[in-house]
């Protein structure tokens, strides 16, 4: 597994993770949305491995359609009428497409929620945020802890009560209910017994009664600079490209974009290299390290 872009300065790693979620969310535009969506699955490839990563996409597939059904159902906008439903509304192309430009948004955001995860820990939040808001900046550190903190404290508990014999995949329906709410009540009272002693322990530690200090060994080099320089530029000729309608994609009443061109091809390369640098830091470490050696 490699990591280098994680041993950048946490300003560049939150600016870019910034931009990431921000231009897959304003840009509605499939090919934009291509772009961000193969980007982030390619970092979280080289994050966690072929086979982590396929273990954890494998419900993807169920999401998307799932989520691509939902707008048919509601939106019936749209001109082009591809069949009546039975409550007879119209099923239209148009709210097709949406619904499966949405899915697509909503899995892209997911992906690099996980690459963020990934590398954005809990204390390059602390030192980005801790001086400016040290509340905000330690809820969203604990709350970003708590999701694998959590799943090995199930893990755990779920192997003692195997040991004792409630096993979750017994084949009787009604002992694996008793098992899992068991384990769900185990993992409740484990978690307002750390909470109270999290709380107990800031407050021994004075948190809150002055000016908080944190440290840390982070500094801002050159090529941090060069990073964050890269990063800027790209992302304000991606706004520009925004700002002159390179990414302007209608979808109701019916299907309408601005096409493309020359320059409009530039604006999806910016975009794809601003998305995809984290893999280009990667790959271009891996073979300078192994032409050294």
């Amino acid at each position: 597994m490699m990591n280098e872009f994680s041993e950048y300065h946490p300003s560049v790693i939150f600016t870019y993770f910034l931009f990431a979620f921000l231009f897959t969310c304003a840009h509605f535009n499939p090919i934009s949305l291509f772009i961000a969506f193969s980007s982030a699955f390619v970092y979280l490839a080289v994050l966690k491995g072929r086979k982590e990563l396929y273990r954890n996409i494998v419900l993807m597939p169920l999401l998307f359609f799932s989520m691509a059904l939902i707008n048919p159902a509601f939106n019936h906008g749209g001109v082009t009428i591809l069949m009546y439903l039975p409550s007879g509304n119209p099923l239209t192309m148009e709210s097709v497409f949406f619904g499966l430009i949405a899915a697509g948004m909503i899995l892209a955001v997911i992906l690099y929620f996980s690459c963020f995860n990934e590398i954005m820990t809990s204390d390059k939040l602390i030192y980005l945020f801790g001086k400016i808001i040290p509340s905000l900046s330690l809820i969203f550190s604990m709350t970003l802890r708590l999701v694998p903190k959590f799943r090995e404290q199930i893990k755990a508990v779920s192997k003692a009560q195997k040991c004792i014999g409630r096993n979750t995949s017994d084949r009787n329906l009604i002992k694996r209910l008793k098992s899992g709410l068991t384990i769900f009540s185990v993992m409740v009272t484990w978690s307002i017994e750390n909470a109270i002693e999290t709380a107990d322990s800031m407050k021994s530690r004075g948190f809150g009664t002055s000016k908080r200090t944190a440290f840390s060994m982070y500094s801002f080099t050159k090529r941090d600079k060069n990073a964050l320089f890269l990063i800027l530029a790209l992302a304000l000729y991606v706004f520009l490209g925004s700002s002159f309608g390179v990414f302007d994609f209608t979808y109701f009443p019916y299907v309408k974009w601005a096409g493309i061109s020359p320059y409009a091809i530039s604006v999806y390369i910016a975009e794809l290299l601003l998305l995809l640098m984290p893999v280009i830091i990667e790959i271009t470490e891996l073979r300078r390290w192994k032409f050294t050696n």
